[in-house]
C-alpha cells in the first residue's frame, strides 16, 4: 500500500510517519501552517477551523469547515484541505480576508483564521447567492462555532454580510464542479480505514479493543484533554454502507456515518422534531463532523439526538460478520456509557418508523442557549385525534445514567384531552 498523503493548499504532503493520535491541527502546524490555533482543544472555539473538500448535495464537491483539533491527521489521507494560508496572501487577499480587514473584524487575530475558514466555506455555499437577490444570503449560524473574545461580533458580521458572489475565475469555486476526493483504504501503524462494512466488522471481531471513530467529536476530546490513546483506531466515516439516507413508505433510514449536517439537509424538513433539535446540537462546525451513529454509540446520557430519537420510537440497526439485528432504541442503553453492542458489531443505521406523530417538540436546558451541552433535554411526540391524546412518546436526557423514556408520563397522557 502506497504511503498516505493529503493535499493541503494544493500541495501533496506525506502522512506516513504521523502517530494515530496526532490531530490534524498539530500536523498542519508542524507543516508550518500556523494560522489555525488551539484555543480549547475540544471543538468549542473554532480557532482551529479548516476547510475540507467533501461530496456535495448541490454541487459535486463542497467546502466544509471542520474543527482540526478533533480530527485525526491520518483521516486526511487522500483528502483535500484548505487552511487560511491557502485562501489568500498579503498581496492578494481572499474576499473574506479583505472584508474582515476593511471592516475591523480582527484585533488580536488569534481567532481570525478560524473565522476566515468558516466564513469562506459559507461564501462558497452553492445556493448562498441567488440570481436577482438583494442580499448575499450569509447564514450567521455558519460562524456559530467560532468564538472571539476581543473584536466583538458586529464588525465580523459586517464583513460576512458584505460578501458578494465568488468571481468567475475563483479556483475554489471552480473546484466544486469536479468530483470529490476518494477516501482510499488505509492501514498504517495502529490506524485503519476499512474498505467495506464486512471488512470493518471482521476487524472489530478480531480486535475488540479497537476504538471506532467517525466524526471523532467525542473521542477527539479525550485524546486532547485526557491523553487517551487507542490500541487500534478504526475509521468508519467513509464506509458507503453507513452513508445512505432512505425514505420509504414505512420508515426513514439514516446511515450511521452521516454527519448531522448531512442528515439535516438530506431530510429537508421531513422530520420536524429533528429540525428543532439540530440547531441546539453544539455548533455547525461540530455538526459537520458528528455522526448520528457516533452520538448513540458513545451512550452519553446527555447526547442530544437520543431524546428526539426515543420520542420518534427509533430502531437501531446493528451489523456484524454474523448478520444484522434490530434493537429498539429504548433497549439499546444498558448503563452509563454502556450499550448492547457486542464485540465486532457496529451501528449501521437508525430507522424512524412512519407515519410521524402529529404534535412534536424538543426542548433543551443548558447554560447557554446555543453551542452547549444539555443539562436536561426532553422530546415528545403525540398523536392527537379529536382533541384526545391517542399515543404519547417522551424521551429524556440528563435525568439518569442513560437516556430514558418517560413511560409513566406517557401512560398518564393517553386517552386524555
Amino acid at each position: 500500500m502506497a504511503s498516505p498523503t493529503a493535499t493541503v493548499n494544493g500541495r501533496v504532503l506525506p502522512l506516513g510517519d504521523v502517530p494515530a493520535y496526532t490531530s490534524a491541527l498539530d500536523w498542519l502546524r508542524d507543516q508550518g501552517l500556523t494560522g489555525a490555533k488551539e484555543g480549547c482543544a475540544e471543538g468549542e472555539c473554532g480557532a482551529c477551523s479548516v476547510m475540507l473538500a467533501r461530496p456535495g448535495m448541490d454541487t459535486a464537491t463542497e467546502w466544509v469547515p471542520l474543527n482540526a483539533c478533533l480530527l485525526p491527521a491520518l483521516s486526511l489521507a487522500g483528502q483535500e484541505v484548505v487552511t487560511s494560508e491557502g485562501l489568500g496572501t498579503p498581496d492578494a487577499l481572499h474576499p473574506v480576508q479583505h472584508e474582515l480587514a476593511m471592516r475591523g473584524g480582527s484585533q488580536c487575530g488569534y481567532c481570525t483564521p478560524g473565522f476566515v475558514c468558516s466564513m469562506a466555506a459559507e461564501y462558497y455555499r452553492a445556493d448562498r447567492v441567488s440570481t436577482g437577490s438583494t442580499t448575499n444570503g450569509f447564514d450567521e449560524h455558519a460562524i456559530g462555532g467560532n468564538l472571539c473574545r476581543c473584536t466583538g461580533y458586529r464588525p465580523i458580521l459586517d464583513a460576512a454580510h458584505a460578501l458578494g458572489a465568488p468571481a468567475d475565475d475563483d479556483p475554489l469555486a471552480a473546484r466544486r464542479s469536479q468530483p470529490p476526493p476518494v477516501a482510499d483504504a488505509l492501514r498504517l501503524h495502529d490506524f485503519v480505514r476499512p474498505t467495506s462494512l464486512l471488512h470493518a466488522v471482521e476487524l472489530l471481531a478480531d480486535r475488540p479493543e479497537a476504538t471506532v471513530v467517525a466524526g471523532c467529536t467525542d473521542w477527539g476530546v479525550d485524546v486532547n484533554l485526557k491523553g487517551a490513546r487507542a490500541e487500534l483506531t478504526v475509521a468508519i466515516d467513509q464506509l458507503p454502507e453507513l452513508r445512505s439516507l432512505t425514505v420509504s413508505g414505512d420508515f426513514i433510514e439514516l446511515g450511521a456515518a452521516l454527519s448531522l449536517t448531512e442528515i439535516e439537509r438530506g431530510l429537508a424538513g421531513a422530520v420536524p422534531l429533528l429540525d428543532e433539535m439540530f440547531p441546539l446540537f453544539a455548533s455547525r462546525l461540530i455538526r459537520n463532523s458528528a455522526t448520528i451513529g457516533g452520538n448513540l454509540a458513545t451512550a452519553s446520557p446527555i447526547g442530544d439526538t437520543t431524546p428526539a430519537l426515543l420520542a420518534l420510537e427509533a430502531v437501531v440497526l446493528l451489523s456484524s460478520a454474523e448478520g444484522d439485528r434490530e434493537v429498539p432504541l429504548d433497549e439499546f442503553f444498558t448503563g452509563y456509557r454502556e450499550t448492547v453492542l457486542l464485540p465486532g458489531e457496529l451501528i449501521r443505521a437508525v430507522r424512524i418508523p412512519l407515519p410521524l406523530a402529529s404534535v412534536t417538540a424538543f426542548h433543551k436546558i443548558a447554560k447557554r442557549r446555543l453551542d452547549d451541552i444539555s443539562s436536561v433535554a426532553v422530546a415528545f411526540a403525540l398523536d392527537v385525534t379529536g382533541g384526545v391524546v391517542r399515543r404519547a412518546c417522551i424521551g429524556l436526557g440528563g435525568v439518569a445514567a442513560t437516556p430514558v423514556r418517560a413511560l409513566n408520563a406517557e401512560r398518564a397522557l393517553v386517552g386524555h384531552p
